[in-house]
């Protein structure tokens, strides 16, 4: 049981004259003070207050001290406690609880503060209610405040016996442990398996874990203006328990105040910062998943298939020879495909992932993508070396597009519609050829078959088949050659929210509302893996370009990377403030970008699941749609709500790294930063899904491609480096 604090002597009652004089704490005090005694009805004679003697020189503790004596015998605790904590504030010092905070006044509230178990659960429940009705800018840094609260009182019912548990009966401790411990178990779900098992006061005592939290302060970053509210809630709540988290506070943390506000981008939402927590320890998921060893180099081609390509790439370089095209080119088929199939040391071997045989069409789509590559524009963070966006607007959808897909050779574009169908155009204009010689040419097709609002498509990386995913909890797989529907894939409980296919073929995944995503090849019905783990909707999917990984990101805030092979997750990503609504994996396999509905974009090193930076620059509140890497990996295009596409540097700092404003980059209209910070070259709202928030972007944003009326849905960049955008035309707002 936490030690007694120091106490004041309660109002109506004579100080001891002969005390020595108390100073004031030296750093911030927590205060809340109890208002249960009665004041006195006549004023105490002026004689009753205590006086330093004559005999030496009255200083400014005597003085302090004559005032709080007054104070305290006037009934004035609460003038009391702030006096000391005015009095006492400092800037960047530990903040405490001051003696007077927790005085009770009476045996009742003595009891109650000390020996009640019950009160210690109504004081964490009356505080984690206040937090999550408090304001959006003040939440990230209180609920960090939560954990540690919530953690030393489950010792405490530990500690105390419960009256109320008989033999064979759940204990206080466990209702305590199990009503509320998945508040956290997204952040610190590790610690809790840990402390789970805990029952008797003696495994406090021998549990690593607890013991750790028990010796150790834990380290929490205020603002002022949070601090502040919090000693405003603690000495207003005393009846809810507040005296009981004032002793916590003051015995197991160490809130240091700072003098800079909250920050109002803060996507950290319960993220600890730098110092933060019990040095030394590093507290949730991460723990257990990104130690684990990965593999993110690119996957070994089948030997056979690499001397076919080979072959095939010689004859086309002396036909070149022939042409006279060898010379204007620079580079050869052979070299350029060598370069890209350079051994890597941290490559997975080609036994992790099972593929079937390769034919003919992948040998032939291995050779279009060497040819691209040696043709491929340089795109990179100079402002002349921009890519450039491609915009296909979509009109008369009736608000019924839901998602699109631009096939890996550029040619074919496909939409999942409300109305249940999937729709298939030609970029190229030219009429889709059908291998039943009786279907009628067109430039579109439409296919039919499922039973409700389609929510994803992906086309495979031969641009054969196509994926659709629909609310009626399948995904289906459509012939590209016929335009019909070949499988139907059941699994999942709930409608199914994407689906993207293996860079390899033959594999895909589904992200699902029932809290899953799930592995599938194309022979099979059943799904070979199911990915459980996040605790809300999976919204988004996509593979690793060796396609031993699947990425997702969740409404829970998080993102995570599984192993095939095992089915089991490896690295897990915790810092956005909003559900994450899309990811993407750079070409090299090293680095992850996501973006959240509250319009933020985030880049995490995969290689140690830590995250390198945040951007901002889409409007707040804004869903980010799409994410794309160029095929260098240096820049970063991302698509949304708020009518833009918008380009990053993905090697640049960002304002939280560099602590400047983002000037402008340029005068044409399409750029998005005006010198002022705003998101639009005229400072104005582009409309759409941000609410019109004003954001001020960081360093490393480049440019902004602003549509009319048409929220992008998709982009991506082609083999050559041109980024295609889509989206539906929504009309006037």
């Amino acid at each position: 049981m936490p030690p007694k604090l120091p106490t004041m002597p309660a109002p109506g009652s004579t100080p001891v004259d002969s005390r020595p004089p108390q100073p004031f704490p030296s750093t911030p005090a927590i205060g809340t003070t109890s208002a249960t005694g009665a004041r006195p009805q006549s004023p105490a004679p002026a004689a009753a207050v205590s006086t330093p003697t004559p005999s030496r020189p009255t200083t400014t503790t005597d003085l302090n001290q004559i005032v709080l004596d007054y104070l305290s015998k006037r009934g004035y605790s609460k003038t009391e406690a702030m006096l000391r904590m005015e009095s006492a504030r400092t800037v960047g010092a530990s903040a405490t609880v001051p003696a007077a905070a927790t005085t009770a006044k009476d045996d009742k509230l003595g009891k109650i503060t000390t020996d009640d178990p019950q009160v210690y659960i109504k004081a964490y429940v009356s505080l984690r209610d206040w937090i999550e009705t408090s304001l959006d800018l003040f939440k990230p840094e209180l609920r960090k405040l939560l954990f540690p609260i919530f953690v030393h009182t489950f010792f405490y019912l530990i500690s105390e016996p419960d009256p109320a548990a008989s033999s064979g009966a759940t204990t206080l401790a466990r209702k305590f442990f199990d009503s509320y411990s998945p508040d956290h178990a997204v952040l610190h779900g590790y610690d809790l398996q840990l402390l789970s098992g805990l029952t008797l006061p003696e495994h406090l005592k021998e549990n690593e874990t607890a013991k750790l939290y028990r010796e150790h302060k834990y380290t929490l970053h205020l603002s002022r203006t949070t601090f502040d509210l919090l000693l405003h809630f603690l000495d207003e709540n005393e009846r809810n328990g507040g005296p009981v988290t004032v002793r916590l506070i003051n015995q197991y943390i160490d809130t240091q105040v700072k003098s800079s506000r909250p920050d109002r981008y803060d996507d950290g939402d319960q993220v600890l910062g730098a110092g933060e927590g019990i040095p030394g320890h590093v507290t949730g998921q991460e723990t257990k998943f990104n130690t684990q060893p990965v593999k993110l180099g690119k996957l070994p081609m089948d030997d056979k298939m690499a001397r076919d390509v080979e072959m095939h790439l010689k004859q086309e370089d002396r036909q070149s020879e022939q042409d006279g095209n060898g010379l204007r080119l620079g580079t050869s088929l052979v070299d350029e495909f060598h370069a890209m199939q350079a051994e890597d040391q941290d490559a997975p071997s080609r036994e992790q992932l099972p593929l079937p045989q390769y034919k003919g069409v992948d040998v032939e789509t291995e050779i279009a993508i060497v040819k691209d590559a040696r043709s491929r524009l340089h795109v990179g963070p100079v402002e002349a070396s921009l890519p450039s966006v491609c915009m296909y607007t979509f009109h008369n959808t009736y608000d019924g597009l839901n998602c699109l897909e631009f096939s890996d050779d550029s040619t074919l574009v496909a939409g999942g519609f409300a109305d249940s169908y999937v729709k298939v155009w030609s970029l190229k204009g030219e009429k889709l050829q059908s291998v039943i010689k009786s279907a009628p040419l067109s430039t579109s097709k439409r296919l039919v078959g499922h039973a409700g609002p389609v929510y994803g498509v992906a086309f495979s990386p031969d641009n054969r088949y196509l994926l659709s995913c629909s609310e009626d909890k399948t995904a289906r797989l459509w012939s590209m050659d016929t335009y019909t529907a070949l499988v139907s894939y059941k699994g999942h409980n709930h409608p199914v929210w994407d689906v993207a296919f293996s860079p390899h073929g033959h594999y895909f995944a589904t992200a699902s509302h029932d809290q899953t995503a799930r592995l599938w090849s194309c022979d099979h019905v059943y799904p070979l893996r199911i990915f459980a783990g996040h605790l809300s909707d999976v919204n988004c999917v996509t593979f690793h370009p060796n396609s031993t990984y699947v990425l997702t990101g969740s409404s829970d805030k998080s993102c995570r990377m599984w192993d095939v092979a095992r089915g089991a997750p490896v690295r897990v990503m915790l810092s956005h403030g909003a559900p994450v609504s899309s990811v993407a994996v750079s070409p090299d396999g090293r680095t992850l970008a996501s973006g959240a509905d509250d319009g933020n974009v985030m880049l995490w090193d995969l290689g140690s699941g830590r995250k390198i930076k945040t951007m901002r620059g889409h409007d707040r509140g804004a869903p980010v749609y799409s994410l794309a890497f160029s095929k260098e990996g240096s820049v970063l295009v991302s698509a949304g709500a708020d009518y833009s596409v918008r380009v990053w540097d993905v090697k640049g700092a960002s304002t939280a790294d560099t602590g400047a404003l983002a000037g402008a980059v340029g005068g044409d209209d399409n750029i998005g930063q005006n010198g002022d910070g705003l998101r639009n070259g005229n400072g104005s709202s582009s409309g759409g899904g941000g609410g019109g928030a004003a954001v001020v972007t960081t360093a490393d944003h480049m440019a902004a491609y602003k549509t009319k009326q048409t929220p992008v849905y998709k982009v991506k960049f082609t083999r050559r480096n041109l980024c295609l955008a889509g989206g539906a035309f929504v009309g006037a707002s």
